[in-house]
């Protein structure tokens, strides 16, 4: 994209930090506006247009949180990216979330995370923008339009649907290969074109809460301590959080998968420990499908199960981790189900 028109607000009490930022954005061609005092980039924030803004936390005077409180009083969908001390409290993060923050940074700040994060912040940024400018158009031009608006919606939604790969080892054919079986199951379910579309372009928003959750904890090389894990569950919830006040249905159907997507059919799954159909259906599809593609994928800490060892488990856990249903329409699909995997087997497919 182009960054040379773009406005980026940089807020930190360290001069050093705010060198950083301004460095990476001449690096991208963007221009920025730095401000030790957050009182100072607050005003300014608020009396002129800004594209996004990147904030510490720990300030004098008002603390980001503080910060982004006010200026969501105004301005509602300018992109906030919150910087933290690397192991900051996960508190911090929820309330952040809940004041209106889009994502984060530790710190040291890493440049390609830095970059890649903002590209997809202001890609959806300017859609959002695109979006409540369309009843500005001429009538004449309305058709032409929003068939213009649909595509770049479609396109963004699959960029934010790898936004937690930035941090999470999985792959983008993974992210693939999740949308198609799931639209594949929705279809084979009885859902309309229009259904198949919305869980087809929805689902790989399923782990986006990972972007919440520390470094350590997510890419640790073995296994999560119990406190580890409960910290690791709170994705659901903070992928739900991220989403749920969305104007897209695209997006809201994102925030119900995210918080249903590891609930169980006997109850016994989180957040929320639903049981059968009071299991919202994406989840209960983008359910089977994650944990299968899981099994029958490479990754650093374990060989792929083959198709028939992967089958056998979804048929073991039919009735407890999984809809019945869903299980018997994915085994009697499995034909295009292996299409799919072959098809989008490499990220530069998806």
């Amino acid at each position: 994209m182009d960054f040379s028109k773009i406005k980026i607000v940089s807020v930190d009490d360290n001069e050093n930090n705010l060198m950083l930022v301004e460095a990476i954005c001449m690096e991208l061609g963007a221009s920025v506006e730095s401000f030790s005092d957050p009182l100072d980039g607050l005003m300014y924030s608020l009396q002129n247009e800004v594209d996004i803004i990147i904030l510490d936390y720990m300030m004098p005077n008002l603390n980001g949180i503080e910060f982004i409180k006010e200026f969501r009083n105004s301005k509602k969908i300018v992109p906030i990216v919150m910087v933290t001390a690397a192991g900051s409290d996960d508190t911090i993060h929820k309330e952040a979330f809940e004041a209106g923050v889009n994502d984060f940074l530790s710190k040291p700040i890493n440049s390609i995370l830095f970059k890649a994060r903002i590209t997809t912040l202001l890609q959806s940024y300017q859609s959002q923008q695109l979006l409540l400018d369309r009843a500005k158009h001429l009538e004449s031009e309305v058709q032409k339009a929003t068939q213009n608006l649909i595509k770049r919606e479609h396109e963004t939604l699959k960029v934010l649907g790898k936004t937690a790969e930035y941090k999470d080892p999985e792959t983008a054919s993974h992210v693939a290969r999740v949308a198609h079986y799931s639209k594949l199951l929705a279809k084979a379910y009885g859902l309309d074109e229009k259904e198949q579309d919305i869980i087809f372009y929805a689902s790989p928003f399923h782990d986006l809460g990972k972007v919440g959750i520390e470094d350590k904890i997510l890419l640790k090389p073995g296994k999560l301590d119990e406190d580890e894990f409960e910290i690791m569950k709170t994705h659901a919830s903070i992928g739900y959080e991220i989403l749920k006040t969305a104007q897209s249905e695209f997006l809201q159907a994102g925030a119900t998968i995210a918080i249903t997507h590891h609930e169980k059919y006997n109850g016994k799954g989180y957040p929320n420990a639903l049981a059968g159909e009071d299991i919202d259906l994406y989840g209960r599809i983008v359910a089977i499908v994650d944990v299968f593609d899981a099994l029958t994928s490479e990754r650093p800490y374990k060989k792929a199960w083959s198709f028939e060892d992967a089958l056998e488990l979804l048929q073991k856990e039919s009735g407890e981790h999984f809809d019945p249903k869903i299980v018997d329409l994915f085994v009697e699909n499995i034909d295009e189900v292996k299409k799919i995997y072959y098809e989008f087997s490499h990220a530069n497919e998806a």
